[in-house]
């Protein structure tokens, strides 16, 4: 081989090789920028220690009873297994799952792009320390402290940070509607919420007594069937009847009003009797609507004042032809 063959040779082979160096340091420069993209805030093993959530907001969607602006703050306590909202020096029961769902955001693993890593960016991206704030505690201790900024120009994304650290990562922005929604987004409002120990549902359900406009509707459970009496329904159905029953069972509230309206409100306009097989008997009370059909509501045996809509009535208190088998 001549000289010049072999230097042409060896050009081409340097090329190639510089091809190839640049090549893999564009493709582990790509594998790194996914690596640092595909992030978790707190690790999932924390999660069964999560007792109490803190969610501090500028948003003025918080109102009291009274549609006044509310302190902004929502405050998530677990306790025996079940969870509850404090909210005026009382506790409501949260809905379980809303709040594992919010705590999944965090644990899994998710594209949360580093956008900065300076504390100068702070301001500009909304992270100088007057949004939203979310406070995660275990025991005593403090598992994740995350401030939330602005979204970007297409809204989908949000600005987060650790407290007292600089570096911002980006993702998507479900996370807001958790922690800017108003308060009865966490609430529990069932009538018989998961707190009951799973026991008030239709295979305990033995008799169902409603009482409305001076009617009295009884339900009972006779030879793996329900009978009506107390008003005439023609050729009931059992289908209708139990669905009708999974309804009352499941009906609750939009939201909680006053406790004080407990000894301020007449309750006796309608009601329904629970009796259950293990012989616990509960009623639900109700006053009588207002201008707006809406109605509020106590169960026997709590401190919660209910405020129960219209459409939700029509489903519960329902005339006894609505039973009957269509054809």
């Amino acid at each position: 081989m001549t000289y010049r063959n072999k230097l042409i040779c060896l050009l081409s082979l340097t090329a190639v090789l510089a091809l190839l160096y640049t090549g893999s340091f564009f493709f582990n420069n790509e594998k790194s920028n996914t690596r640092s993209a595909s992030y978790r805030w707190l690790e999932p093993k924390h999660t069964e220690g999560i007792d109490r959530i803190v969610i501090r907001t500028e948003d003025t969607s918080f109102l009291d009873y009274d549609g006044h602006a509310d302190e902004r703050t929502v405050e998530l306590v677990k306790k025996n297994s079940f969870w509850f909202v404090l909210h005026n020096g009382m506790e409501y029961p949260a809905r379980r799952m809303r709040i594992e769902d919010f705590i999944d955001i965090f644990t899994r693993r998710s594209n949360w792009s580093v956008r900065a890593v300076s504390a100068s960016s702070h301001e500009r991206l909304g992270l100088d320390g007057t949004g939203s704030r979310v406070t995660v505690y275990g025991g005593n201790a403090v598992l994740l402290d995350l401030l939330f900024g602005s979204t970007d120009n297409t809204g989908r994304e949000i600005n987060i940070r650790r407290f007292a650290q600089n570096e911002v990562r980006s993702g998507e922005n479900r996370v807001l509607a958790y922690v800017t929604g108003h308060i009865n987004i966490w609430y529990n409002l069932r009538f018989f919420p998961e707190s009951s120990d799973g026991t008030m549902d239709l295979d305990s359900l033995q008799r169902l007594t409603v009482y409305s406009d001076g009617e009295l509707q009884y339900f009972s459970l006779r030879n793996r069937e329900w009978i009506i009496t107390g008003v005439i329904a023609e050729k009931p159905d059992q289908s209708i009847i139990e669905n009708y029953l999974r309804i009352v069972l499941a009906s609750e509230g939009d939201n909680f009003a006053d406790p004080a309206l407990l000894g301020e409100t007449n309750f006796n306009h309608s009601r329904l009797v629970f009796e259950f097989g293990n012989g616990q008997i509960i009623t639900v009370h109700f006053s009588e609507p207002d201008e707006t059909g809406r109605s509020l509501a106590y169960v026997s045996g709590k401190e919660y004042v209910y405020s129960v809509p219209s459409w939700t009535l029509s489903r519960i208190f329902r005339k006894a032809s609505s039973f009957e088998r269509q054809n």
